[in-house]
């Protein structure tokens, strides 16, 4: 009987050749909850799924996130993050390729943070790009901070020690000091973190600029009715801090979910390590290209296009099965109203209705597992370049 052929596993198209990170071990250290997908919960997942190895530290152990508005559970001291980091130490468990560092409830848990990333660092002086930190600075959003004050200077101590950090706009905004509201301000906000603080990467995340005219919805996504988009601006810095910027368009889903950060963070940490590889660069301090790579062709950019080219298509079925279960809960309300019964218990009904809400918006990243190993639709997602008028360039406020 003739051997049955094996497919080619690197040629052009195949599906193995979609899941290559290299690989990796990470420690991750954010939050964690028993039920959904937000913090270390969605992250090791992600970075698993993409053939990483992971061990977690968690901030906080809650029973689900907080949008449910009911929570049990407790805030991890920093005295406790320690020890398991001692402990991993003590069991020869604390040789890591990245560490990637999320949610901190408190300003002693991130120097806690700090001090572990700052000790693996350490150790890569004499082999550089052994170790690379990817910080989440995670403080608020939208005009509003949700962390404790003091936690604002303590992150940006940090940012001389990572190596790529992921702010959104508001946080971008706390770090470099810089009111963010056209694409020049954002350069100026981006060559601060670069120049003064040291920042090798750059990832702002979820900017409403005006859209890019190279990123389109696909025919598919013109059915979400839609017109909202968000920007993500990223920098690779050159060996003088210059940077060198690049800009991915997507359309704004019009659901609420949580925990897309904690995604989009982890699958950076496989993407980038993968993009890394790719241009020979694992060897390189903070894997920082030549100066002559143009922004959208910094292995940064081509990660973020993987990235979100997968998490659109999560997010697009996430926003699916949402609406469905909406509509179904509005036939019930109808059927409940045409009995007689919709005016009884109305708060504990409202409550029970968010509950059930909030349940149907949670990530369905595990039903979607194949979009993460093969980013579909990537064509769709390809990084452009930013281009900016230094003509009337708004000064730090």
């Amino acid at each position: 009987m003739a051997e049955p052929e094996v497919p080619e596993t690197h040629a052009e198209g195949s599906t193995n050749a979609e899941i290559e990170v290299p690989e990796t071990h990470v420690l991750a250290i954010a939050s964690h909850v028993t039920s959904g997908y937000v913090g270390n919960t969605m992250a090791t997942f992600c970075m698993q799924s993409l053939g990483c190895e992971v061990s977690a530290i968690h901030t906080v152990n809650y029973s689900n996130h907080v949008a449910y508005r009911r929570v049990k559970g407790r805030k991890t001291p920093p005295e406790e993050v320690a020890e398991l980091w001692e402990g991993l130490k003590d069991a020869r468990l604390d040789s890591f390729d990245m560490m990637l560092s999320g949610y901190c409830p408190s300003a002693p848990v991130v120097e806690q943070v700090g001090k572990i990333a700052r000790e693996l660092r350490a150790r890569s002086y004499t082999k550089p790009g052994s170790f690379f930190w990817v910080l989440d600075p995670v403080m608020g959003d939208n005009g509003r901070i949700y962390v404790a004050e003091d936690t604002v200077p303590v992150y940006k101590s940090l940012l001389k020690d990572a190596d790529l950090i992921l702010p959104n706009q508001f946080e971008a905004e706390l770090l470099s000091d810089v009111k963010i509201h056209d694409l020049a301000s954002m350069k100026q906000a981006i060559t601060k973190l670069h120049e003064v603080h040291k920042t090798p990467h750059v990832l702002i995340t979820s900017m409403r600029l005006p859209a890019s005219t190279a990123n389109t919805p696909t025919a598919a996504d013109e059915d979400l009715s839609t017109s909202a988009k968000l920007s993500i601006i990223g920098s690779t810095a050159t060996s003088d801090s210059k940077p060198r910027l690049f800009r991915v368009t997507v359309p704004a889903l019009p659901v609420f979910f949580s925990g897309t950060g904690d995604m989009f963070a982890s699958l950076m940490v496989s993407r980038l390590r993968q993009a890394a590889q790719e241009a020979n660069l694992l060897d390189k301090a903070s894997w920082r290209s030549p100066d002559d790579v143009a922004g959208p062709d910094l292995p940064l950019a081509k990660a973020a296009e993987k990235v979100l080219a997968s998490m659109h298509a999560v997010l697009k079925d996430t926003a699916a099965h949402y609406d469905a279960a909406t509509k179904r809960m509005q036939e019930e309300q109808s059927r409940e109203l045409n009995a007689g019964t919709g005016e009884e218990n109305s708060a504990e009904k409202d409550a029970i209705k968010h509950l059930r809400l909030t349940r149907a918006a949670e990530v369905r990243v595990v039903r979607n597992v194949k979009a993460l190993r093969e980013p579909p639709d990537l064509e769709d997602f390809r990084a452009q370049p930013v281009a900016v008028e230094s003509e009337g360039e708004p000064k730090p406020e």
